[in-house]
């Protein structure tokens, strides 16, 4: 059994942006204590920063920082600005994983939603820029996000879907989505991924609901295929 890299090891594997000439400290710890921040409520690069400085030399030295002393605030702005963000969240996804482990039947729910506080301007206001919005890879047993994608405004969540399951560990998972993502290149990217779906099918497509009710089989002779507003599609 091949033995799991801890979250240093891994986060030492995200592309390092900066130049050669210009590292005072290695990426996997500027990375690590980006993420113990976080996980202990700091938002940004001051609040990180900060929890770093009052942690002290302990803390540095466990996350292998050379001085035994952590990084500014324009330090981690400089990094956030050019770091290969898809990269950062494919490795925390990868690191999540392992340590769940392969767990058959795993619940993952792709859905979408604004962030909170992301618009510009005020509601009311015409022109306003829209907020950020994000669609996400969540597994409800472990509380965990394994992946998130930004939709962009020319696009869609489903575009943006084809993208997120390509970067989410999805192998031997049950992946939940609304009637949104009832598309065949959706649902052929999980199937490639080793997992299945469940996938909400509404009334407009009809003829999806009369292939599922005959897979389940035939209905009585005069009803409908399925009854209600909506069923799930499942494989």
């Amino acid at each position: 059994m091949t033995a799991t890299k801890s979250l240093l090891e891994l986060l030492a594997e995200v592309p390092d942006p900066r130049d050669d000439r210009g590292k005072q400290h290695p990426l996997s710890a500027l990375l690590g204590l980006a993420v113990v921040a976080m996980l202990t409520g700091a938002r940004g690069p001051e609040a990180i920063a900060q929890y770093g400085r009052d942690q002290g030399a302990w803390l540095a030295k466990a996350l292998g920082f050379r001085r035994l002393k952590t990084p500014t605030k324009s330090a981690y702005s400089k990094l956030f600005r050019r770091l290969d963000t898809a990269a950062l969240e494919a490795t925390l996804a990868r690191w999540l994983n392992d340590q769940a482990g392969e767990t058959p039947g795993r619940h993952v729910a792709i859905d979408g939603k604004t962030l909170r506080g992301s618009r510009s301007g005020p509601a009311s206001q015409k022109g306003e820029a829209p907020g950020v919005h994000l669609l996400a890879a969540y597994a409800p047993e472990e509380a965990t996000v394994l992946a998130q994608a930004p939709v962009d405004r020319k696009t869609n969540e489903h575009k943006a879907a084809l993208e997120l399951l390509k970067i989410t560990p999805l192998k031997g998972s049950v992946v939940t989505a609304d009637a949104m993502f009832c598309h065949r290149d959706f649902c052929q990217e999980v199937r490639d991924q080793e997992a299945d779906y469940v996938v909400t099918v509404k009334d407009n497509q009809s003829n999806l609901k009369a292939d599922i009710a005959l897979a389940l089989g035939d209905p009585p002779e005069g009803s409908s295929p399925l009854r209600g507003e909506e069923t799930a599609g499942v494989a």
